[in-house]
């Protein structure tokens, strides 16, 4: 297991995994006053971690599926993307898509977050792709989207 280096400034314990087979680290609002969303509104959560990931490793803030269901509360940029080479904290752009009022608590669990390996690429400009099976078929050429277009 790779160990990350961390910086908690916020009052509650670490994100842990909380199952075996979990992905994801629920991550906490380090508040203290309740942060109230309106229908549509958006609003930038700290977090109070700061993270030092090794190169070659990102960590992605993705939404709770908790949240989103029961109260229309998701990331707007998700998946937001923390950059090895990034110090600052790690905060958390939530936003209410919901018709009702939403009252984020101090501590509560807003996002999750999932560290996985990257690469970096560098670019091979060509003139011709190899075919392939699939070709140029794109948003629902498995079908789905097609539906929708003869309508």
């Amino acid at each position: 297991m790779e160990k990350i280096k961390v910086v908690n400034q916020s009052a509650f314990n670490l994100p842990c995994y909380e199952t075996s087979g979990a992905a994801g680290m629920d991550v906490r609002a380090a508040i203290k006053e309740p942060v109230t969303l309106q229908p549509l509104e958006r609003a930038l959560i700290p977090t109070g971690l700061f993270v030092e990931l090794p190169v070659g490793y990102e960590m992605q803030v993705r939404p709770r599926s908790g949240l989103a269901a029961k109260h229309g509360i998701t990331v707007l940029n998700a998946p937001g993307t923390i950059d090895a080479d990034y110090r600052g904290e790690i905060k958390v752009i939530l936003i209410n898509l919901s018709n009702t009022s939403f009252e984020i608590l101090p501590g509560e669990r807003i996002a999750q977050l999932v560290v996985s390996r990257c690469e970096q690429v560098g670019w091979e400009p060509v003139e011709v792709l190899s075919e392939t099976v699939r070709g140029t078929g794109g948003f629902g050429s498995t079908g789905g989207v097609k539906e929708l277009e003869k309508k």
